[in-house]
């Protein structure tokens, strides 16, 4: 094993995104920062928010790089696209690691080793779900950062199998590292519920997208008891709109509440107050907020037809994802007092250790070590 590596990173994400591939980020970077063998230069193109920035414990071997520019948007795009290159040879860097599915134009020919996480390729699976441009603008950065990548890391089974059938890309070429989640859900005991919220709620969180589904979670309200309430936590959206229509017309104002803007400080205690977890989704590339929900201590109900039932595991519960009686009855089973509640549970707890953060960590510096 090598004693030394300096690796850089596509760091906009993890400046800039409170959650998803921001947040993906941000762990990996702390897990890997442990290792004092491992020198960390986070490539961004501005300081961006000081809250997320600040996330990233301060270790010796990290260190924040910036464009020498005027700060121009165009001139950012253009260094993060292909001038990071000349500053990652500069600096020594012997492998740079594209932490958001893209990679700079020319790396392949510039003597630094390169890696790419993908997340998912859902533009290509289900391109229903996204504007025509940029459905094309993001298949050609896919298709780009395959030629220049010299490895690939896909977060799922799933994103696997959909990289090397859109792709073309060889097995060999692409390993299986789930995504790591933060240890602050593991601390729910400690959390206190907030009083804000009602007695009894399931909880739900993502962006409230289309392809979220969050609707079908809404509709099953119908089958279960007055008194259990859902909470969505997400971004808003225009089909957040439409769910908000659709709680209005059909009287449930007072079950739904929708929360938008929630910070991740807040984020552990709305988990541990919740009964059950719901995540609805049509399709996605791994699914951090079932193993952040299984972290705090709920049982969760997904659909079937994408990675869910590798993050959630053989004791969560999975429906189809346009049978409204389905998932009432499945979140029905999920409910305080359900027969089994609790062993499912904990299976599920110990299932999700693998994707604790050591172990991600330590897999990817063997990857690193690898390629050079």
């Amino acid at each position: 094993m090598n004693t030394h590596l300096t690796i850089g990173y596509d760091a906009k994400r993890i400046v800039r995104n409170g959650t998803g591939l921001g947040s993906y980020g941000r762990t990996l970077i702390n897990d890997l920062s442990v290792d004092s063998g491992l020198d960390l230069r986070l490539y961004a193109p501005d300081k961006g928010r000081d809250d997320l920035r600040g996330q990233i414990v301060a270790r010796g071997n990290v260190e924040f790089c910036y464009p020498k520019s005027s700060g121009i948007p165009l001139e950012k795009a253009f260094w993060r696209t292909k001038g990071i290159v000349k500053d990652l040879v500069r600096d020594g860097v012997q492998i740079f690691h594209g932490l958001s599915g893209e990679l700079p134009f020319g790396i392949s020919k510039s003597g630094v080793k390169s890696i790419v996480t993908i997340h998912d390729l859902i533009f290509l699976r289900h391109p229903e779900f996204y504007n025509w441009i940029d459905t094309k603008i993001y298949a050609w950065k896919f298709y780009q950062t395959i030629r220049e990548a010299d490895h690939i890391i896909a977060i799922s089974e799933c994103t696997k199998r959909d990289i090397m059938e859109f792709g073309n890309v060889d097995e060999n070429e692409i390993s299986v590292v789930y995504q790591s989640f933060s240890p602050s859900f593991r601390r729910q005991a400690s959390f206190r519920k907030d009083s804000s919220l009602p007695e009894r709620y399931i909880l739900s969180v993502g962006s409230i997208e289309a392809r979220k589904n969050i609707l079908l979670a809404v509709r099953a309200l119908h089958y279960l008891p007055d008194e259990l309430h859902l909470v969505i936590v997400g971004r808003h959206t225009k089909y957040a709109d439409k769910v908000s229509e659709y709680v209005k017309s059909h009287q449930l104002e007072h079950r739904v509440h929708m929360l938008h803007g929630v910070s991740n400080d807040l984020l552990p205690a709305i988990y541990a107050g919740a009964e059950s977890f719901v995540y609805p989704s049509v399709y996605e590339g791994f699914g951090i907020p079932i193993i952040e929900a299984i972290g705090s201590g709920l049982p969760v109900v997904a659909c079937t037809g994408s990675c869910l039932e590798e993050a959630g595991g053989p004791d969560s519960i999975y429906v189809v994802p346009d049978d409204e009686r389905a998932m009432a009855d499945a979140i029905s089973q999920t409910l305080i007092g359900a027969e089994g509640r609790s062993q499912r549970i904990l299976r599920s707890q110990e299932y999700i250790r693998r994707f604790e953060g050591h172990d991600v960590a330590s897999q990817i510096v063997d990857l690193y070590n690898s390629l050079v």
